[in-house]
């Protein structure tokens, strides 16, 4: 997130006293309850400037209404002077925050002190780094502010389109209000990019094509009005104004330019550009990837750990995997060979047409209402969890993943979406589809996230990387062992693909950016351990290259939710309860690993 600078002085004004800076000079005192409410205070208006550092989170957690209702209109600031205002607030902010004592405090306002500690320092550290995007309590940090993956080019019109409620012509007026603020935006982010490129920094030959060729296509739809456009057209039938013309000229006078702006710059780029992956051959780039893993995984774990560990669980998964497809009548060849040819069986392929679109639309949401049957038996308290699934904007599909997906708003409002890539539905297999699906929606991101919902708006507001992946991927092995794949050994060689994949990610990614690897070395690597199709693994490679450290959060977190699970097992024997286990991960909140732990024992000693 990034700050809205000439929002700051409205947010203010209009919370008045209520966000200024809290004493906490009580926080050392022996009165719990005043120690207590102080410490609260506090965090609640942090979390209040953290909705003025976005406000588009404000919108999409449903919250920007009454004391918030300004904040619907604003866009965040992602020009280098915002970046500053920002690593100042979080600076001033955890000087709060440190002098806090924590004798006083119950568990869990203990645990929100710790997630602001690390969130706030992880994030200025990456600040004090020359370049980079810089995720305040988010998991999409990378070195290139507008890249194939990363930019508002792709954020803002999907934001707009799925996010932005338009009800009323207040609602149809901050949306125009945002579409003017999107060409100070992408300005903004124009003035990273040449900072960046003075510097040194020019993302590799590959990225830049992908990128100017959805940069030219987001250009080409602004020009004619295009999503932009149409979105708040399609929703002002029944409002009174002149809101489609409106819209239409601020597009093409103000965001169209903006757009040929930074891609005029990005063509510039690539006259220069290097085809060799990795941040280890960048200005800085070796210290930008020691940070970004750090962020990523919350631990510190080196980049030769951290692919040795993706290497040994890779060969464990592999195991497994080998006497399933035997069973399959593949028996010749690696497990990489064999789940190739498994992908490419006619009988696991989906059309290649909008038929197949929609069927794989229609599997997803089966999967969905299977698993929502089976969920009392793995949790002790339930959500709502809304959900729907969403084709990915056109302009995105080629540089994004397969899907990705997010809880919606507090109210229920927003409901919570998979948004599934469909522009090659080859990248889709019947036996991996499923497995996606949990990751993405329920037990996965959508699930978890809806319980983070519940928690104290800071917590709302930050998250942790290892957690999150961590978490959709223990979503994809409840859904195993809640019976997804009973009678369907194809299905859970898809779940333990799945796994591989993600075990495979630690040692691509650490191989690209510190062991010199190259795109094409990456690619065939990936392709040769997991089987999965090459234009599926071209993309994934590709994304490691644009947000180094990433990928390595979500085996990291599996794998240290197993061992906990494993320790509360051992150590409560028949007082071991799964339901119990699971509520304690999920209700705990999004942490850093370390304090995932300190959960974990709580529940284990409070049984």
């Amino acid at each position: 997130m990034q700050l809205p600078s000439l929002s700051r002085r409205q947010f203010n004004a209009m919370l008045g006293a209520g966000s200024a800076a809290v004493a906490i000079g009580g926080c050392t005192t022996t009165g719990t309850a005043s120690a207590l409410g102080s410490v609260t205070a506090l965090l609640d208006s942090m979390a209040k400037r953290l909705l003025e550092i976005g406000p588009e989170s404000a919108t999409a957690l449903g919250i920007d209404v009454r004391e918030h209702a300004a904040l619907r209109g604003l866009l965040s600031d992602r020009s280098p002077a915002g970046q500053d205002e920002i690593a100042a607030l979080l600076r001033s902010d955890l000087r709060q925050v440190d002098a806090i004592s924590l004798e006083a405090l119950d568990p869990a306002t203990r645990t929100s002190v710790a997630v602001v500690k690390t969130a706030y320092r992880t994030a200025l550290d990456g600040f004090a780094l020359p370049y980079g995007d810089v995720a305040v309590g988010g998991w999409r940090n990378t070195p290139y502010a507008v890249i194939q993956n990363v930019g508002g080019y792709l954020d803002i019109p999907r934001f707009l389109d799925a996010d932005h409620p338009v009800k009323n012509s207040a609602d149809a007026e901050a949306y125009l209000s945002r579409l003017n603020s999107m060409a100070d935006q992408l300005d903004g982010e124009l003035e990273r990019i040449k900072s960046a490129a003075a510097k040194g920094l020019i993302a590799p030959d590959f990225l830049l094509d992908r990128t100017i060729s959805q940069l030219g296509a987001t250009l080409a739809d602004a020009r004619t009005g295009g999503g932009l456009v149409q979105s708040l057209a399609g929703r002002t039938k029944d409002i009174p104004g002149a809101w489609e013309q409106r819209a239409r000229e601020i597009v093409s006078a103000k965001i169209a330019p903006a757009l040929a702006r930074q891609l005029a710059e990005i063509e510039r780029q690539r006259k220069s550009a290097v085809s060799e992956p990795g941040m280890g051959t960048r200005p800085d780039g070796a210290a930008f990837y020691q940070w970004a893993l750090r962020a990523s995984t919350t631990t510190h774990r080196t980049p030769d750990e951290i692919h040795a560990q993706g290497l040994e669980e890779l060969e464990l998964l592999h195991a497994r995997m080998d006497p399933i497809l035997r069973t399959l009548g593949y028996t010749t060849g690696t497990v990489g060979q064999r789940m190739s040819a498994l992908g490419k069986d006619p009988r696991f392929k989906f059309p290649e047409d909008d038929s197949g679109r929609a069927e794989i639309v229609a599997t997803m949401q089966a999967k969905i209402d299977f698993i929502r049957t089976k969920l009392p038996n793995a949790f002790q308290r339930l959500v709502p969890a809304k959900l729907e699934i969403r084709r990915l904007p056109l302009a995105e599909e080629e540089g994004s993943p397969r899907a990705y997906g997010g809880a919606g708003s507090i109210d229920g409002s927003i409901p919570g979406k998979i948004w599934v890539n469909l522009g090659d539905t080859s990248r889709h297999t019947r036996f991996g589809l499923a497995s996606l699906t949990f990751h993405e929606g329920i037990p996965g991101h959508v699930w978890q996230g809806e319980y983070a919902l519940r928690l104290p708006l800071i917590r709302t507001l930050l998250a942790f990387n290892a957690y999150s992946e961590g978490w959709a991927l223990y979503g994809e092995q409840l859904a195993a062992e809640l019976g997804a794949y009973d009678g369907d050994p194809a299905g859970e060689l898809g779940f333990l693909q799945n796994l591989a994949w993600r075990a495979v990610r630690m040692v691509v990614d650490t191989g690209i950016h510190a062991k010199g690897w190259t795109r094409q070395h990456a690619v065939d690597w990936f392709s040769g351990a997991t089987g999965m199709p090459i234009a599926e693994v071209t993309s994934e490679v590709d994304r490691y290259c644009s947000w180094p450290g990433q990928a390595c959060g979500y085996k990291m977190g599996h794998s240290e939710i197993l061992r906990l699970r494993a320790g509360a097992q051992a150590a409560l024997g028949a007082r071991y309860d799964l339901r119990a286990f699971n509520q304690a991960v999920v209700d705990g909140g999004n942490v850093p690993l370390d304090v995932l732990a300190g959960n974990v024992e709580r529940y284990v000693a409070g049984v």
